[in-house]
């Protein structure tokens, strides 16, 4: 069935080389004219052996007319169908009827690729499934020839698709393939038939998508004769050779192909026969005939390929099943039974469920000729059939095993059937085949479940009731005997097994079964029918009308699992007595021999085997002649013990007294042994009583004496999986005995850890199992014990959980809880139809108690928590399952209610604990949320929600801290002291209750809003404004404690925000809500409101309604004026005019009393400051009109201002009047653009001054809130006024008053600063500690600012007491040494504020400082070593403190990693003062002459304290010191970094704190590099290699070009005049041109700067030179280079050191002969130390240098002992 070009080539030569191409480059036909295919030696298509001719292709298509012999489907239609895609000229109009896409699958279909193939198809599937019906039509005629071919192709992923695309095809095309079945239907059944799977049952889905089981017989019969030709030409003429090209593919291939073929063909044969109604199979009858007369066809018997072979043998007997006369064309002998034996005793090879179905009805056909000798073929034939069973495939699967077994028994009983009578054969079959093969299964546990046992007593039954029904006695005598032979022979082998003291245990086992079943045939047969069966009668059974069953089976129904036989007697499976008597007393007998047997073992031996024996026998056969058998003559000798009623039972009841006698001794042997059978003994022998009562009787005694727990176990276990036992022992299960029992059972676990340490866990474990199970297991809805036991127990369980408090961690890990978890749990998840008793409810509220609470009180640990939610959530569960009106009847829920408000509201909560807490209530909630009574979770929130008393308590307890930002950013105005709660030192964890109330609160309607529940009586509002009260009262805090910081973020985490509940929840209701408390409470309500219009949480638009009439608000109350003082923010100029001109005329004649009132004075002026505050009065008059009110005020009621006095005996009234109007005077300076009198600037100076003495006064009673305010707001009016003076300029002092300048300067100034200098000196002698956040150091930031506006000569005029150290080295008078060591200490000072005022005072000092050294110079520098000044002392001395405390902080990083220092942290004061002391240093170091420079820069160097600053700097300087804002910048401009900007250290502002130590530490840098150049240079070369490029990379990238920029243009713009010296400089280039002019000598040098200025050396390069001779000339290049890079100063200072170096030459000065330069290099003095003998000079340092580096004391040039 090869391809067009000769059959072999397959399809690829039958295709045109115009069509190739089009394969090849898909669209491009147009080539076709100059590409061509048929040369020899162009490149070829993979797998195209041989060049082909597209001409010769042609023709041969033109000759052969598109139709080959050989070809299956060619031509068998009426209308001659084209069965190929056209390609030659010619065919175009038939081409063009084939849409464009198909084409091209089409020829990909016909290439020989495998992907390409399985591509096309997947695309041809898709094609037929997308395009219309119309189009898909247009394929069908080609469809056939290409499916014909590719269903058979190698690759089986091909065929699989191909059945899938044909299955699409049908669906779309439906009918229209009607024409075409005949081509395609051979094929087909061959598909269904592959040996592939997926794609036999792709097949079969597309067979039936066409046909509806009903059809498919008709439609195989309407093409039966096209099949039997394609099947009859696959297994008679193809080859492997004709099936596929012998040129082109591989000779393995080739033949697993043709074996493929040839299977699929067979099955097919079969598969055909098994479809065709009986009607159509004797029209084919003449076709099988020819095929069976067919030689070849025969031999498939003797194939070498076990595939082949078996499913010939299938095929085979599927013929001779249906074919009458088949045995007239064969010689059976021969031919069939050797290759039938061969595969039976092979168990079918994986075909046994297939092939051996086929058995029965095959001997059934047999002949009389074939079957003589009788007794040696059905031997044999038998004797191979059981050998099946012995190969390993067939004792592995379940289905082939049962297959064997039921062919064995469907044969034995034909051939009994048809040979009763004749004894030879009757004894072959029991004794020879029946009684072996039930022997071998015995033995071999894998063949037992086979269900050989359920056929033997099918097999028995048949024969029990034909003897009963048959009338015939010779036919019933004779299956008599045949029935007593097989007893007797079974009781032998039976007892065979067991009477063995080592029996085999899966032998005796599989007696135990088989007995089993033969008792109760019925009942066994059908438990164990697994799948639809197969029916089998015999010929004799069948009537008429069912003959069409006689018809084997589909190939659905092929893998049954076993013949079910049908007998006519109905057994009754209850009851042994309606067994046949011909089974019962063989079957009691053998059952009371192998007991009597199994007690002697037991009895002598102690043989277990026996024993478990025994129990599987008594299981199925209890009656009491069994239990007397077994008793034998034992006489009652235990029983005489018991009661009365015991022992009389045991009398009369032999099961009784086996129990007592045997079992109860067997039961305690050895109590670690498995003992679940003896369990069934019992079972076995309570079965043997009368009634349920001797049965109760009987378990209560065991209850109370002999029965363990184990056993009790087990016996309950039993009972609760087994409905027959459970009948049993209901009575006794439910008894007084077994409850009281289980009570007590609870009692002794609950309280084991009280007790000492028992033996082992299981011994425990076993008992909670015990405990657990008659707690949750339910029969019918029903407790499996007396309820009130369950309800005791419940009580224990209850008791012990709440006592786990009182333990340790390490206690309740031992404890019992987690048994109690198990139990519960198990209690709570089984009783879905038993109500919760009150008990259960209780225990379920101490487990959601200990869940709800942290670790640190219960003393749990995790697992168990875990296990505890697990248990409260199913509890939970359950209950809201039960009820309708939930919550009124559940206690659970009241309780846990009434607890939670307690535990938030009383208990005293940490983070952890209300972490805990709410996660719990989330649980609970989400599980309430489950609930069908939609109303629950509202009520239970309304149960925990709070009144309004309560919560007016909550907001009342909490610390009134938050007062003090408000107050001192002047958002409030306070006249009262309110300051009642604070927080307590020691309480530093404990959430206040409103924080855990509102958190709890919200947590639970967030819950509650996402499953849309709507809540009552405005609770959501209420809840939402609680929750905002709590977190405005967290952010006003000024300096949060940790706990409180992390309840906030705690909210954050669990999405609890304002911002959430307003999007879940309708919140219309708020506002009005909000400001209905602030107009009533003021305070935090009304920050809440401005908090949320700030956020943009509220527009302005909304608030608006509030406040439209502005005359509500007066008359003032204490929440009106916070709302306005609020709002005020946020009003426009009119709204704030409005309410200004209410104020007004308020202010005018108030009486002294009226004038301190909230509506009075005091509140009408807040709320014009608040006005004011927001810049929104402009006018000067209206200003200075209220200014004359106030200064009217003071002439009338002097005494209200509180000018130099004891503030404590001012009440609050005063002060909050005091302070309001100092406000004024403070924004009236900031504000007020027009000019005051002289009268108005006496009045705000001098009360100034005034109430600063006030101030001073009074220190002792800053710890009063409203006097730190009053402190606060005075210094902060002080500062305006120095801020305002400092700033006048020429053209601002016109404006004022004659002499106010210097009025301020020599007497308000120094008054303010006289009585401020001493405040801060004892404010920080006082406190070691005062943090800036702190409200009782408010006052330090103002007084603090205003000090850095002191000026230097008032700082030298100090009165401070004298303060001096003794030894300490100094040169200064002691008033400025005393200035010093009080100041200088306070950089130290862990407050931001002293620091940066001590610095800015101690800047001013520092350039006064040098000149004292310079006054004592001469006292150092002539000394033998190298000489040194240290800066001043007591600075050096705070640095040396500094330096080790850095190192803490600082000295474990590597330089280069960046430490952030976080704002205000211990380490923020350490690293800020240490950065300060620097410029200090450095500022000093400037201010000194360039000899000074070189003996501090020589101190610093033998410290080492330059060097632990670098690498503190490059630990503290950002990576990128660029200000954030300079992205926005242009790009063209240099971007600012903190190089380039000037540090404002602002004492107020706190924004930039973040960038403070980053800018500070850039500064020091820079002013390192810039006065220290040397050094950092000297330093930097030393360094280790990572070190020195991080800071060459830093410096040059950042910092040198501002250095460089910043020295050229000194010199640019320097005033300095050089005699014969000019200089000049090139930005550009970074060079410095100095030309030295002196007679007739010109020298010109270029200095030249590198790119990592200062580090790089800079380079000294030759101009013109004129006059001097190049070795002097060389020694001053060499000079100016030494002194540029040795000294610490700029290029103009070192210009100058080196003039004044040729100078000195010039003049005569010779030159130091070490050095080879007048000046020195580093201490700038002469060479003074002259040699005696040759009289030459040399500089000190250069000699001491000389003689410590050459060990010798001798001249450097005529080397003598120098003196």
């Amino acid at each position: 069935e090869g391809g067009v070009g000769g059959g072999k080539g397959g399809n690829y030569r039958e295709l045109s080389s115009g069509a190739r191409r089009r394969k090849l480059w898909p669209g491009s036909e147009s080539l076709a004219a100059t590409a061509t295919m048929g040369g020899k030696n162009k490149q070829r298509t993979k797998g195209n052996l041989r060049p082909s001719s597209s001409g010769r292709a042609a023709e041969l298509l033109a000759k052969e007319q598109g139709t080959v012999p050989g070809f299956i489907g060619f031509g068998t239609s009426q209308s001659e169908l084209l069965g190929y895609v056209p390609a030659v000229q010619g065919a175009e109009e038939i081409d063009s009827l084939v849409d464009s896409d198909f084409r091209m699958v089409l020829r990909k279909l016909s290439k020989k690729d495998v992907t390409t193939k399985l591509k096309a198809m997947q695309e041809f599937g898709t094609m037929c499934t997308e395009r219309d019906t119309e189009i898909v039509k247009g394929v069908l005629p080609y469809w056939p020839r290409i499916f014909c071919k590719i269903s058979l192709d190698h690759d089986r992923r091909v065929r699989e698709a191909t059945q899938q695309a044909f299955q699409k095809l049908i669906l779309k095309v439906k009918k229209q393939l009607a024409p075409y079945l005949k081509s395609l239907m051979g094929y087909w059944l061959m598909a269904q038939c592959d040996t592939y799977t997926p794609a036999a049952f792709a097949a079969k889905d597309a067979f039936e998508a066409a046909f509806p089981p009903s059809k498919q017989p008709e439609a195989i019969a309407f093409c039966k004769d096209e099949i039997i030709s394609v099947l009859q030409d696959h297994l008679l003429k193809e080859t492997p050779n004709t099936l596929s090209d012998p040129q082109t593919v591989p000779e393995e291939e080739r033949e697993a192909k043709f074996h493929r073929v040839i299977t699929c063909s067979l099955l097919a044969l079969k598969k055909l026969l098994c479809l065709l109604p009986d009607s159509e199979l004797e029209s084919l009858e003449e076709k099988f005939r020819s095929l069976l007369s067919q030689n070849k066809f025969w031999k498939y018997g003797k194939h070498s390929v076990p595939q082949v072979l078996y499913f010939y043998v299938l095929c085979l007997l599927f013929t001779f099943k249906t074919l009458q006369d088949c045995w007239l064309h064969v010689n059976a002998k021969k031919s069939v039974f050797p290759k039938l034996s061969t595969v039976i005793r092979e168990g079918g090879r994986g075909l046994a469920t297939v092939i051996y179905p086929y058995l029965l009805p095959f001997i059934s056909k047999l002949p009389q000729s074939i079957t003589n000798p009788k007794l040696d073929f059905f031997k044999n034939f038998l004797t191979s059939l059981v050998e099946g069973l012995s190969t390993e495939r067939t004792k592995t699967s379940f289905s082939e095993c049962s297959a064997v077994i039921s062919a064995f028994f469907e044969c034995l009983r034909f051939i009994m059937q048809q040979n009763l009578g004749e004894e030879e054969i009757e004894q072959m079959l029991v004794n020879d085949q029946l009684i072996p093969f039930i022997d071998a299964v015995l033995k071999d546990p894998g063949l037992q479940h086979g269900q050989l046992f359920n056929h033997l007593a099918e097999t028995l039954s048949s024969w029990e009731a034909k003897v009963d029904v048959e009338k015939d006695d010779k036919m019933a005598y004779n299956l008599k005997n045949v029935l007593l032979n097989f007893w007797e022979k079974l009781s032998e082998i039976c007892v065979e097994k067991v009477n063995k003291p080592e029996a085999d245990v899966e032998s005796i086992l599989g007696v135990s079964n088989l007995l089993q079943v033969l008792q109760k045939p019925k009942s066994s047969l059908k438990s164990n029918r697994k799948k639809k069966n197969v029916r089998v009668r015999f010929a004799d059974e069948i009537p008429e009308t069912n003959k069409e069953n006689e018809k084997c089976v589909s190939s659905e129904e092929e893998n049954s699992e076993g013949m079910e036989l049908m007998t006519e007697l109905s057994l009754n499976h209850n009851s042994s007595d309606l067994l046949s008597p011909l089974r019962k007393k063989p079957l009691e007998d053998l059952v009371c021999k192998l007991a009597k047997m199994s007690i002697n073992y037991i009895n002598e031996q102690k043989s277990e085997h026996h024993l478990r024996f025994l129990s599987t026998l008594l299981d199925s056969f209890s009656s009491c002649k069994v239990f007397k058998m077994l008793l034998g003559d034992e006489k009652l000798s235990i029983v005489k013990a018991k009661s009365l009623k015991i022992a009389k039972l045991a009398q009369k009841n032999p099961a009784v007294q086996f129990l007592y006698q045997k079992l109860i001794g067997w039961l305690n042997e050895d109590p670690k042994k498995d003992v679940s059978f003896l369990v069934d003994i019992l079972y076995s022998a309570l079965r043997c009583c009368d009634n349920d009562m001797e049965r109760k009787d009987v378990l209560d005694d065991l209850t109370e004496v002999d029965l363990k727990w184990k056993f009790l176990l087990q016996v309950i276990e039993k009972a609760c999986s087994n409905s027959d036992k459970h009948a049993l022992v209901t009575p006794w299960l439910k008894g007084d005995i077994l409850g009281e029992k289980m009570v007590a059972l609870a009692d002794c676990l609950c309280n084991k850890d009280l007790e000492s340490r028992v033996p082992s866990e299981s011994y425990f474990s076993e008992r909670w199992t015990l405990l657990s199970l008659v707690l949750s297991q339910h029969v019918k809805n029903d407790y499996l014990i007396g309820e009130v036991y369950v309800e005791r127990i419940i009580v224990k369980l209850h008791e012990t959980l709440s006592k786990t408090k009182k333990l340790s961690e390490a206690e309740n890990s031992d404890s019992s809880v987690s048994f109690i978890c198990d139990v519960a749990y198990n209690y709570f998840s089984s009783a879905k139809g038993c109500l919760l008793m009150p008990s259960s409810e209780d225990l379920l509220l101490t487990l959601f108690q200990l869940c709800a609470q942290s670790k640190e009180k219960t003393h749990l640990p995790d697992f168990l928590i875990c296990k505890l939610k697990n248990t409260w959530l199913s509890g939970v569960n359950l209950l809201i399952h039960q009820t309708d009106n939930t919550y009124k009847e559940s206690t659970f829920l009241r309780l846990s209610a009434l607890w939670l408000k307690n535990q938030v509201q009383s208990s005293s909560l940490d983070i952890k604990s209300l972490q805990v807490l709410l996660s719990a209530v989330d649980d609970l909630l989400n599980t309430l949320l489950n609930s069908e009574d939609s109303y629950l979770l509202g009520v239970y929130i309304g149960s925990v929600m709070p009144n309004s008393s309560e919560w007016e308590k909550m907001r009342q307890s909490l610390p009134m801290q938050w007062l003090h930002r408000p107050l001192l950013e002047g958002r409030l105005s306070l006249n009262y002291e309110c300051f009642k709660t604070d927080f307590k030192e020691q309480d530093t964890k404990t959430l206040p209750s409103h924080l855990c109330t509102s958190a709890l609160l919200s947590k639970m309607i967030l819950v509650a809003l996402k499953k849309e529940i709507v809540l009552e009586n405005n609770e959501l509002e209420k809840i939402i404004a609680e929750l905002l009260y709590s977190l405005q009262w967290c952010e006003e805090l000024d300096n949060p404690p940790i706990f409180l910081t992390g309840f906030c973020e705690m909210l954050q985490k669990m999405n609890i925000t304002y911002d959430n509940l307003r999007e879940l929840g309708n919140t219309s209701g708020l506002l009005q809500l909000l400001f209905n408390r602030s107009r009533e409470h003021g305070t935090l309500w009304s920050l809440i409101i401005a908090k949320l219009i700030t956020s943009r949480s509220i527009s302005t638009d909304a608030i608006k309604p509030h406040y439209r009439r502005k005359e509500g608000f007066f008359p003032l109350t204490k929440g009106n004026l916070h709302t306005i003082q609020s709002l005020c923010p946020f009003l426009s100029k009119e709204e704030k005019k409005e309410f200004s001109a209410q104020c007004i005329p308020a202010l005018l004649g108030w009486t002294k009393k009226d004038l301190c009132k909230t509506d009075g004075g005091f509140g009408h002026l807040a709320i014009f400051n608040s006005c004011l505050q927001t810049r929104s009065i402009d006018d000067g008059e209206l200003l200075h009109g209220i200014l004359k009110i106030i200064i009217s005020w003071k002439k009338e009621h002097e005494d209200i201002f509180l000018f130099s006095c004891n503030l404590s005996e001012a009440s609050p009234e005063v002060l909050g009047v005091n302070i309001e109007i100092i406000r004024f005077l403070s924004l009236f300076l900031k504000y007020c653009s027009s000019p005051l009198a002289e009268s108005e600037w006496d009045f705000i100076m001098c009360s100034m001054l005034a109430w600063l003495e006030t101030t001073s006064e009074n220190q002792a009673l800053y710890s009063v809130p409203l006097v730190q305010l009053f402190a606060y707001v005075s210094c902060d009016l002080a500062c305006d006024l120095s801020a305002y003076f400092d700033s006048t300029t020429q053209d601002t002092t016109g404006n004022l008053p004659v002499n106010l300048i210097s009025e301020w300067k020599e007497f308000f100034s120094q008054g303010i600063h006289s009585l401020l200098l001493p405040i801060l000196v004892t404010a920080t002698g006082e406190n070691k500690d005062m943090s800036e956040t702190s409200f009782q150091n408010a006052m330090l930031k103002p007084m603090c600012e205003t000090l850095t506006y002191i000026s230097k000569d008032q700082l030298l005029s100090h009165k401070l007491p004298a303060r001096l150290v003794a030894d300490q080295k100094t040169n200064m008078p002691e008033y400025l040494q005393t200035l010093l060591n009080t100041l200088v200490p306070l950089l130290l000072f862990r407050a931001r504020p002293v620091q940066i005022a001590v610095y800015h005072m101690l800047y001013k000092l520092m350039p006064e400082l040098p000149q004292y050294d310079q006054d004592n110079l001469k006292s150092y520098g002539d000394e033998e070593e190298e000489p040194a000044l240290s800066p001043p002392a007591v600075l050096m001395s705070l640095l040396n403190t500094q330096e080790n405390l850095l190192e803490n902080v600082l000295g474990c990083i590597p330089v280069g990693q960046i430490v952030t220092i976080k704002p205000l942290s211990e380490d923020f004061y350490y690293v800020l003062g240490y950065l300060l002391t620097w410029k200090l240093i450095l500022t000093f170091f400037k201010a000194a002459s360039s000899q000074l420079r070189a003996l501090y820069s020589m101190y610093l160097r033998k410290t080492k304290s330059l060097n632990k600053l670098l690498y503190h700097l490059f630990r503290l300087m950002p990576e990128n010191p660029t200000y954030s804002e300079t992205a926005i910048e242009l790009s063209n401009k240099d971007p600012k970094t903190f190089f380039t900007e000037e540090l404002q250290l602002s004492i107020r502002e706190t924004a930039t704190l973040p960038y403070h130590i980053p800018h500070l530490a850039c500064s020091v840098y820079h002013m390192t590099l810039k006065d220290l150049p040397a050094m950092v240079r000297l330093w930097w070369n030393s360094s280790e290699k990572r070190v020195f490029n991080i800071v060459d990379r830093f410096t040059s990238k950042y910092v040198s070009n501002v250095l460089s920029f910043q020295e050229i243009s000194s010199v640019q713009t320097s005033t300095q005049l050089f005699n014969g010296m000019t200089v000049k400089a090139r930005a550009t280039t970074r060079e410095v041109m100095a030309t030295y002019t002196i007679e007739d000598i010109v020298i010109e040098l270029i200095i030249q700067l590198p790119s990592n200025y200062p580090l790089g050396s800079i380079t000294v390069e030759s101009g013109k030179r004129v006059g001097v001779a190049v070795q002097q000339w060389r020694n001053w290049m060499l000079q100016l280079s030494t002194y540029l890079t040795h000294q610490n100063g700029s290029i103009m200072e070192g210009l100058a050191l080196w003039k004044n170096n040729v100078d000195k030459r010039f003049e005569g000065v010779e030159d130091c002969m070490i050095c080879f330069s007048v000046i020195h290099g580093f201490n700038y003095s002469l060479p003074k130390k002259a040699c005696r003998t040759c009289k030459k000079k040399f500089h000190s340092a250069c000699l001491y240098k000389w003689f410590t580096s050459s060990n010798k004391s001798t001249c450097p040039l005529c080397r003598e002992t120098f003196f």
